[in-house]
């Protein structure tokens, strides 16, 4: 498996574990580290998209709202609302990847550590979110339409390094 999308993982378990618990996220994050055996790069994607998203959380769950307004932020399923942060993190705050290669690994993300129906679910917000009229958008309206049809990983993976 590929560093980043490891590092995406442990920044992925991490926030689910702050999400449901008051530990400081350093604690958790060494732990995550030690279990995890990352390279110094995959910590340091982890931590930034950790920091990131603890620090984003309200912008980012607006915008999730905005896109799935019958899923109260609340009432998502931790695992959801923590892939979706992550990915909407990635392509549209922080702009670190590729709209494209964020919404692909978050589906991977929601296929390894979600319930049945969690990538279809995140495909389909991110997809809302992704051709939503915004000017810094990184794609038109016909490759989100792609997106939300379901792009294969292969397509992109390269362009995840």
């Amino acid at each position: 498996m590929k560093e980043r999308r490891r590092a995406r993982g442990v920044a992925l378990q991490a926030l689910y574990e702050l999400d449901s618990t008051h530990h400081d996220p350093g604690t958790v994050l060494a732990h995550r580290f030690g279990d995890a055996r990352l390279k110094p790069e995959g910590e340091s994607l982890a931590r930034a998209l950790v920091a990131g998203v603890l620090r984003e959380r309200e912008r980012l769950d607006a915008l999730i709202q905005q896109h799935a307004p019958e899923w109260p932020i609340d009432q998502l399923a931790a695992v959801d609302r923590n892939v979706l942060r992550i990915a909407i993190f990635e392509f549209d705050i922080s702009k670190m990847t590729p709209m494209r290669v964020a919404i692909n690994e978050a589906v991977e993300l929601a296929k390894e550590f979600g319930s049945e129906s969690a990538p279809r679910f995140v495909n389909g917000v991110l997809g809302a979110i992704a051709s939503a009229p915004d000017p810094s958008a990184e794609s038109t309206p016909s490759e989100a339409e792609g997106l939300r049809a379901g792009v294969s990983t292969e397509n992109v993976e390269a362009e995840d390094k």
